[in-house]
């Protein structure tokens, strides 16, 4: 009877319930029982709506399965619902999954890795089923913690711990293709669920040993290797992760990295952190890499406190991150990262000369440990600053090249970012050399249509100021940095080291014919830089590589902006150059004298045989030889080899040994050169540059030049003859009128000082000196034989019989009342 019941019974179970009974055999090892399987699908096909009473009744099945340890029927489960899975896809299949998740929650709750690694490939499949429509109340934050914990498997046994791992990352990606696909897809990219998965994938991607193997763009490994291995699969999980991430989102995504870094201690040494961001900058999309740069130079900020080795793994990687930004879009972020890293430069040299300052409270070894390890992050700033300005197309290269001029320091003045004032001479110096050689690697390979396009004035003016300090590397480096800009046909080369060159044509020197620009700026121009060169020259700090520098900078403008005028102008230089080791002024060393003489020979024989006027080059060639025979310690293969044998002085009248300005014009004017010039010695010009250069010769020089030219200028008074009456004297009188007046003129002798050619000006000033020679004879004859006094003329004193008042000769010689 009790059997009877129970078939009764059974016969009045759902029909629901009897299919799913059916599909469990006597034995879980003989597995799904298939035709009852069938059965089972094609009544859930058919009645779609029973779809979520079927996924409840499994459901009810398989807890009670897993609490009694019959693995095999939860196998069993699982295999049924991943083939209702894949049939079913009509709107009800809604209800269902919600029992499917429950399930799969179930089995990642359970102690068993089986049941772990069970539920993460049901999950997986899940995660690629397409669905009709989206949910809107589904949310995967239960398995985004279960998988991360899953990633972070400790189990003794490392064959089970592997597998977890590996399940916990299968785990993560489907959870990210699901949510991604999902039209509710930003719920994944939250902060709290970003924190988990990210670090959970750098923690297995620690593990990979062959870190260089990922510095390109992702590969494709085989599906055996992803299996086996956790860190590749790791790694091609966060590929993907961050490909899928959009502008919205991807601040999220790259922020739980710095965490991660920062808590494993992994910016000292930072391989592995250089090597996530290259994953990460080659992974995501091209126009969101400005975003990647603004998150490293934030928390660059964050972290300016830490040690120098930290700052400097940091640095490390914005350099690698922009050197793969600097090959597409970087957007705004230019100048923010040139901003930022000069203002982390200062903060570097702050803590240096902090710890020097410091020295006498700690070990001398500690202190130099320190320097060293600041010298380190200022190194690091410097290659990234110049790595990103090189790779930067040339309109912007020249706003960068602009923004680092105008952020170094000079000593005097208050208008630079980089106030100097708190650092004192020495931190000043150190700002002033790393952000020279940070302008020296921007400016490398940059190559102008026109020099005026590299050499614009608001540039050229701060970058020579620097040639003026008495700071032999200073020097050099703005010469180098000169040499980038001038030097478009890359000839530098060719021309490295001071020498006499025997044959000028087996250097191939590559050159083109002078623009109209640049003869342009050779005449706006060129007066500033035969200045920085003759004033270099002059240096007593001045070693080899400055003369070998100098050399350069004199062949690099002969061949690029050189015509017949700049010729004459050249010659004129290299002959003051040579005057300034004859004459000594300046009381230069022997050596410094020599090393002048020396860079003169080489350059006027590079000179001669680049114009290839015959007559030029036999006069450079006899001195040559001349020199070579008596005077070796004027040529440049002697004097800086061997400074032993050094004069003790200088004859001036041995002009066998000098090349002569008269010989010079004679070989020249022959060849149809204007030498008209050649006999005006060249003068520097005289600039307010000179008031920051600390040069008491210079500033002096300056000032005397201004009182002459003021009394030189008003030349459009001294010819004109003007009536003296009582308009006039009014005028004269107003205090206000003439004040205004000397303010215009002042401004005007300045402004014509400052802009007309030197020869200009001394030609001026010889016409006022011969006219007032003229006057003054004048005056002397009329004061030994004074004319008759007109009426109400004042005498001088009884001191004075002779001397009559100005005034009559004032009205006589109006035009000498401007002197």
């Amino acid at each position: 009877l009790s059997a009877g019941v129970c078939c009764c019974c059974a016969a009045l179970r759902p029909r629901y319930k009897r299919l799913v009974d059916n599909i469990f055999p006597e034995d879980p090892k003989d597995g799904l029982v298939k035709a009852d399987m069938e059965k089972l699908t094609f009544y859930a096909v058919s009645a779609p709506e029973k779809l979520d009473r079927i996924g409840a009744y499994l459901a009810e099945r398989l807890t009670r399965d897993v609490a009694r340890h019959r693995y095999g029927y939860v196998l069993i489960a699982m295999e049924a619902l991943d083939q209702l899975l894949m049939a079913c896809h009509s709107q009800s299949i809604k209800p269902f999954v919600e029992s499917f998740l429950h399930m799969v929650a179930k089995l990642l709750e359970s102690g068993e890795p089986k049941l772990q690694v069970l539920g993460t490939n049901s999950f997986v499949k899940f995660a690629n089923i397409e669905e009709d429509t989206p949910s809107y109340h589904r949310r995967y934050d239960f398995f985004v913690s279960r998988f991360s914990a899953m990633c972070h498997s400790r189990d003794p046994d490392p064959e089970i711990q592997n597998e977890i791992r590996i399940a916990g990352i299968r785990g993560i990606q489907g959870v990210v293709r699901k949510a991604v696909n999902d039209e509710l897809r930003a719920t994944i990219w939250e902060p709290q669920h970003m924190d988990k998965i990210v670090p959970s994938l750098l923690f297995n991607m620690q593990k990979i040993e062959d870190i260089d193997s990922r510095i390109g763009p992702p590969s494709s490994p085989t599906v055996g290797v992803k299996e086996e291995n956790p860190s590749v699969l790791a790694e091609n999980c966060f590929r993907e992760l961050l490909g899928r991430a959009t502008y919205g989102n991807m601040n999220n995504a790259v922020r739980p990295v710095f965490a991660h870094l920062d808590h494993h201690k992994l910016w000292d040494p930072n391989e592995f952190a250089v090597s996530c961001f290259k994953i990460i900058m080659y992974s995501i999309q091209a126009q969101y890499s400005h975003h990647v740069i603004q998150e490293i130079l934030g928390h660059l900020d964050v972290r300016k406190r830490d040690s120098p080795r930290v700052r400097a793994g940091i640095i490390q990687v914005l350099l690698e991150a922009v050197a793969i930004a600097a090959k597409g879009s970087i957007g705004p972020t230019v100048l923010e990262v040139f901003n930022t890293l000069l203002k982390h430069l200062r903060i570097s040299v702050d803590f240096e000369l902090g710890d020097r300052r410091s020295s006498c409270e700690s070990t001398t070894l500690s202190i130099s440990s320190k320097e060293s390890d600041e010298r380190i992050v200022q190194n690091a700033i410097i290659q990234t600053i110049g790595f990103f300005g090189s790779n930067l197309p040339d309109y912007q290269r020249s706003e960068i090249m602009m923004f680092i001029m105008s952020k170094v320091p000079v000593l005097g003045t208050t208008s630079q970012s980089l106030d100097p004032s708190n650092l004192g001479d020495l931190g000043t110096r150190r700002i002033q050399i790393m952000l020279l050689r940070s302008l020296l690697m921007v400016t490398s390979g940059y190559k102008a249509t026109t020099i005026s396009n590299a050499l614009p004035a608001p540039f050229l003016d701060p970058l020579l100021s620097p040639s003026l300090m008495e700071d032999s590397e200073l020097r050099q480096l703005v010469l180098e940095i000169l040499h980038n800009l001038i030097d478009r046909h890359d000839n530098r080369a060719k021309l490295r080291g001071i020498r006499i060159i025997p044959d000028v044509s087996d250097l191939k020197i590559k050159r083109d014919k002078i623009s109209r620009q640049d003869v342009s700026f050779m005449k706006k121009h060129g007066q500033q830089l035969y200045r920085h060169i003759y004033l270099g020259c002059k240096e007593e700090d001045n070693v080899q590589k400055n003369f070998e520098l100098l050399f350069t900078s004199l062949a690099l403008t002969t061949i690029e902006l050189a015509n017949e005028e700049v010729v004459i102008d050249l010659i004129r230089l290299a002959i003051a150059l040579q005057d300034i080791a004859i004459i000594n002024e300046d009381n230069l060393p022997m050596f410094n004298r020599c090393g002048v003489m020396a860079l003169v020979a080489a350059y006027l024989n590079f000179l001669s045989q680049m114009i290839a006027v015959p007559a030029f080059c036999q006069h450079v060639s006899k001195v040559i030889e001349t020199r070579s025979v008596e005077a070796a310690y004027f040529l440049p293969e002697t004097i800086f080899k061997d400074k032993s044998n050094l004069p003790k002085s200088l004859e001036k009248d041995e002009t066998d040994l000098f090349f002569l300005t008269n010989k010079i014009a004679e070989s020249l004017g022959g060849s149809g050169y204007n030498v008209e010039r050649l006999s005006v010695p060249y003068v520097p010009q005289v600039t307010d540059e000179d008031r920051l250069s600390r040069r008491k010769s210079i500033v002096d020089t300056v000032s005397l030049q201004v009182d002459i030219l003021s009394g030189c200028s008003i030349e459009d008074k001294v010819d004109n003859t003007e009536e003296i009456t009582f308009e006039a004297l009014k005028k004269a009188i107003d205090n206000n009128g003439l004040e205004e007046q000397e303010k215009e003129k002042r401004r005007l002798v300045i402004e014509k000082f400052q802009k007309a050619p030197f020869e200009e000006i001394a030609a001026q000033c010889e016409t006022k000196a011969n006219l007032l020679h003229d006057r003054l004879a004048q005056i002397l004859e009329l004061t030994i034989r004074p004319p008759p006094s007109p009426s109400g003329a004042m005498t001088m004193t009884a001191g004075h019989p002779h001397y009559h008042s100005v005034p009559v000769y004032e009205m006589k010689f109006p035009d000498l009342c401007v002197y």
